[in-house]
Formats: structure tokens, sequence, C-alpha cells
């Protein structure tokens, strides 16, 4: 496996988005999945920010981290295979990142 490869992988895996941001400045490639991964964390924490409301925030935290998870693991997957994956709506804002 490269080292191109395991970046991107380790580009959906919560926080630790902030490694192939930093290390793989010139690999597009990697970028590309790096933004993702960072968008998704920024996702993520907001998730959790609203499973603070009361009733209603339960079920956007169990709905928000299984679609984050899912998103996650297609991610990998996505690498695994050599493919460039834009996310739904992820993949937008993650474009709109100037990193």
């Amino acid at each position: 496996m490269t080292r191109g490869k395991m970046y991107s992988m380790i580009s959906y895996v919560w926080l630790l988005c902030l490694i192939p941001l930093l290390a793989e400045k010139k690999d597009e490639d990697v970028r590309f999945h790096a933004r993702q991964g960072l968008t998704l964390f920024i996702v993520e924490v907001g998730v959790s920010v609203l499973g603070i409301i009361p009733f209603l925030g339960g079920m956007i935290f169990k709905f928000g981290t299984f679609v984050c998870g899912l998103l996650s693991i297609a991610g990998i997957i996505q690498v695994l295979r050599g493919k460039k994956w834009k996310m739904p709506v992820i993949g937008d804002w993650a474009e709109q990142l100037t990193i």
C-alpha cells in the first residue's frame, strides 16, 4: 500500500484528518480526501453539539453519528478502490475549503 493511500485512509478517521493535511501538502489526491475528512469531522462536531438539545438532540446525535460513520467507511472503501468519490453534500462543502 502506498504512502498516499495510507494518508488518504487516515483522512476519514475523526481528528486524524489533520495529519494528511499537514504531512502531504503536494499530493492532490491526499488533499482531496483530507478536505472531505476535515469537513466530515466538522459535521461530526456539529452533530455532537446538537446532541445536547433536550429530547430531539438524542435522536439527532444517534442519526448523525450513524450517517457520519457510514460516510467514513464509504470514504475509506473508495480510497482502497483507488477512486476519488465526492461525498453527497459534504463533498461540495469540502471543495470550498482553501487549505
